[in-house]
C-alpha cells in the first residue's frame, strides 16, 4: 500500500508540475510576443482548471506506468529513462490530438500535411520540455522512489551527473560522501562485468540527448519567423504610410461616355412605370502609350518604391446601338465624358480632354459607379450623327502612384504600350502582355484587346458592368526582398543545426572528448543567432552581402569554439570547411527557384553519404573488445 501511495504521489507531482510549467511558459511567451489579450490573462485560473481536466488521462497513465517501471529488475537510472520514454509516448498522443484539432477547426491553409507536421513537432517539443523540467525538478524524489531508499542527503548535481553523464552507474544510490571517498567501490560488480552494455547505453543516451537538443534548438526558429513577419509587416506599414501621402497604386480606365436612359417596367400591380438609369458608351478603338518614371524614397531603414507616369489616350467613340436599346429614350443632351482612377492625390496637374477638337477640363465626380467611386468627368456635346460617324478624343494624363499601375481595357479594340526604366517589372492582372522586352535597363510591354476577347460590348447598362476581372498592368518590384529570402533560409534551420550537431557528435566519439549538452546548446544558439544577424544586416545592405557577413561570423565563432574544446586545429578546420560548404549549399538553394527541390535532394543525398562514410569506423558499442564484424 505504501508503494502505491508513493507512486500516486510521484505521478501527481510530475503531472501538476508539468501543467504549471506549461502554463507559466505560455504566459511568458504571450508577454514576449504580446499575442495574448489582457482579457484572456484575467481568466488564467479557469484556463488552468481546464488544462487540469484535459490532462487527467496523462496523470492516470503516469499512475499506472510508474509502478510497472519500478517493478522491473533494472537500475534506478534506467527506470528514470523508461519514465522519460513513457512521458514521451504520452506527449506524442496529446500532440496528435492537438495537431488534428488545429487542422480541422482553425487551419484554412491548403498545405494540410505541412501544417499538421509543424503543429505536431512543436507540440511534442513543448510538452516534452515541460515534462522533462518537471522530472528534473523532482529528481531527488524520483530517484529515491526508484532506488527504494532515502537519498535526500545527496546533492542534486551528483544525481544529475550520474543520470546523464556517467558511463558507469550504481544499482543503489549510496551516500554522497562515501562515493567521493571510495569512487571505485561505488559501482556494483554486475555493471563492471558488462562494460560493453554501459558504453552502448552511454552512447545511446548521448545520441538521444543530442537529438532532443536538435529539436529544442528548432523552437527559437519559430520566434525568428515571427520576428521576420513582424519586420515585414513594419515595412508594409511604412510603404502604406508613404504611399498614402504620395498616392496609392493606380488603376486607370479609358475615357467613356455616360448618358441618361429611360426604361419602362411593369410592377406587381400591372402598372407601367418609368425607370431612369444610365448607359455607358465605350470607345470603338483606343491607343494608349505611357511611360513610368520610378522613384525610390528612403524612409527610416526602408525604401519605398514610387513612380510618376505620363500616359496618352487616343481613340474614337463610334456606337452601334444594340437591339434592346430604344434610342428615343436616350438623352444625349446630358452626356458626360468620364475617366476613372484610384487616388486623387496622384493627379499632378489639371486634366484636359480634347473631344471633337474641343479642349475640355475634367473635374471630380462621376455619374455611375460601375468602374469605381473615384474619377473625373465633364459635360460634352453629343449627337446621334457623331456617334454614327465617329468622334475622336485624346487626353494626356500625368499621375503619381506607388508600386502598381493597372488599366481597364474599355474599348472594342485597344492597344496599350507601356515603358519604364525600372528593370524588375512584374506583369500581373487578368492578362499578360502580348509582347515584352527589356530595353536600356528597363522594359517595354504591349497588350492588345478586341471585342472577341472582352466580356462586354460598347453599350452597357449601368449596374451590369463588372470591370475588375479584366484589369491588367505592371508592378514595379523591388528585387532585394530580404524578408522572403530570410524566411527561406530559416526553413533550412533543421538541416543546418542537425548536421552541425551530428558532426560534433561524430568527432567527439572519434576523439573521445565529449561535449556537455550546454556546449551543444551554445553552438545551437550561435547557429540560431545567424538568422537574426542575417535579418538585421540585410535591412541595411544587399541580402547576398548580409548572408556572407552573417555566415562568416558564425563559421569563425564555431570554428574557434571547436578549437578551444578539441585543442586541435585539424578538427577545427574540418568544422570550418564543412560549415562553409553547408552555408554555401543553403545559399545556392535560396537563390534557386524551380530547381531548388532537385538540387536540395541531390545535395542531401551527398551529405548523407559523406556522413555514413565518415562514421564507418566509429565503435558505436563504446568498447575496443567488440568485434568489428559483430554488427
Amino acid at each position: 500500500m505504501k508503494n502505491i501511495i508513493s507512486s500516486i504521489a510521484l505521478s501527481f507531482r510530475i503531472w501538476i508540475l508539468t501543467v504549471l510549467i506549461a502554463l507559466i511558459g505560455a504566459i511568458l511567451i504571450s508577454f514576449i510576443l504580446d499575442s495574448l489579450e489582457s482579457s484572456i490573462r484575467s481568466y488564467i485560473f479557469f484556463i488552468f482548471i481546464i488544462t487540469i481536466v484535459v490532462t487527467i488521462p496523462a496523470f492516470l497513465a503516469l499512475a499506472i506506468g510508474i509502478p510497472i517501471i519500478n517493478n522491473k529488475e533494472i537500475t534506478w537510472y534506467k527506470k528514470i529513462l523508461n519514465l522519460f520514454l513513457l512521458i514521451l509516448v504520452i506527449d506524442v498522443l496529446y500532440a496528435l490530438v492537438v495537431a488534428l484539432f488545429d487542422i480541422n477547426f482553425f487551419n484554412t491553409n491548403d498545405n494540410y500535411f505541412a501544417r499538421f507536421f509543424l503543429d505536431f513537432i512543436v507540440t511534442v517539443i513543448a510538452l516534452f520540455a515541460c515534462s522533462f523540467i518537471a522530472v528534473l525538478v523532482s529528481l531527488v524524489t524520483t530517484a529515491s522512489y526508484f532506488a527504494k531508499e532515502s537519498i535526500y542527503n545527496i546533492s542534486y548535481s551528483y544525481l544529475f551527473q550520474q543520470l546523464f553523464f556517467k558511463t558507469t552507474k550504481t544499482n543503489n544510490i549510496m551516500d554522497y560522501e562515501q562515493q567521493q571517498t571510495q569512487p571505485t567501490q561505488a559501482y556494483e560488480q554486475p555493471l563492471q562485468q558488462n562494460n560493453t552494455s554501459n558504453g552502448t547505453n552511454s552512447i545511446l543516451i548521448k545520441g538521444i540527448i543530442t537529438g532532443v537538443l536538435i529539436l529544442v534548438m528548432l523552437v527559437p526558429t519559430f520566434f525568428i519567423n515571427s520576428l521576420i513577419n513582424e519586420r515585414k509587416d513594419r515595412q508594409h506599414e511604412v510603404v502604406k504610410e508613404v504611399s498614402s501621402k504620395w498616392a496609392e497604386a493606380q488603376t486607370l480606365s479609358a475615357p467613356y461616355i455616360t448618358v441618361p436612359y429611360l426604361t419602362q417596367f411593369t410592377d406587381t400591380d400591372g402598372k407601367v412605370k418609368n425607370l431612369s438609369t444610365s448607359l455607358i458608351l465605350l470607345a470603338d478603338n483606343l491607343d494608349v502609350k505611357g511611360n513610368l518614371f520610378p522613384e525610390v524614397r528612403p524612409r527610416s531603414i526602408y525604401k519605398v518604391l514610387l513612380y510618376k507616369s505620363d500616359i496618352k489616350f487616343e481613340g474614337t467613340f463610334k456606337t452601334t446601338w444594340p437591339a434592346d436599346i430604344n434610342i428615343a429614350n436616350v438623352d444625349l443632351t446630358r452626356a458626360k465624358l468620364c475617366f476613372n482612377l484610384s487616388d486623387y492625390k496622384g493627379i499632378q496637374e489639371e486634366m484636359f480632354v480634347n473631344y471633337n477638337n474641343e479642349k475640355l477640363m475634367l473635374s471630380q465626380g462621376l455619374t455611375v459607379s460601375d468602374l469605381g467611386e473615384v474619377g473625373l468627368s465633364t459635360p460634352i456635346n453629343l449627337t446621334a450623327e457623331q456617334l454614327k460617324t465617329g468622334v475622336a478624343f485624346s487626353m494626356q494624363v500625368k499621375l503619381k502612384g506607388s508600386e502598381q499601375l493597372h488599366f481597364l481595357p474599355l474599348s472594342s479594340n485597344s492597344k496599350f504600350d507601356i515603358s519604364s526604366s525600372w528593370s524588375s517589372p512584374s506583369f500581373d492582372g487578368n492578362t499578360l502582355p502580348n509582347e515584352w522586352k527589356y530595353i536600356d535597363s528597363g522594359f517595354n510591354a504591349k497588350w492588345k484587346f478586341n471585342r472577341a476577347n472582352l466580356p462586354f460590348g460598347t453599350v452597357i447598362k449601368a449596374g451590369t458592368l463588372k470591370a475588375a476581372p479584366v484589369a491588367f498592368g505592371v508592378s514595379l518590384v523591388q528585387p532585394a526582398d530580404q524578408y522572403n529570402k530570410t524566411t527561406r533560409s530559416v526553413k533550412y534551420a533543421i538541416l543546418l543545426i542537425g548536421l552541425t550537431f551530428a558532426l560534433f557528435f561524430i568527432i567527439e566519439l572519434m576523439q573521445k572528448k565529449p561535449l556537455h549538452p550546454v556546449q551543444y546548446v551554445l553552438v545551437g544558439l550561435a547557429l540560431v543567432i545567424f538568422y537574426t544577424l542575417l535579418l538585421s544586416i540585410s535591412e541595411y545592405i544587399l541580402f547576398d552581402y548580409a548572408y556572407s557577413i552573417a555566415a562568416a561570423a558564425t563559421i569563425l565563432l564555431i570554428t574557434f569554439y571547436a578549437k578551444s574544446h578539441f585543442n586541435n586545429w585539424k578538427s577545427a578546420s574540418i568544422f570550418g570547411l564543412l560549415l562553409t560548404c553547408l552555408y554555401g549549399f543553403i545559399f545556392i538553394l535560396i537563390r534557386l527557384e524551380d530547381t531548388a527541390l532537385l538540387v536540395g535532394s541531390i545535395g542531401l543525398f551527398i551529405i548523407l553519404a559523406l556522413v555514413m562514410y565518415g562514421s564507418r569506423k566509429i565503435n558505436w558499442y563504446g568498447n575496443n573488445n567488440v568485434a568489428q564484424n559483430s554488427i
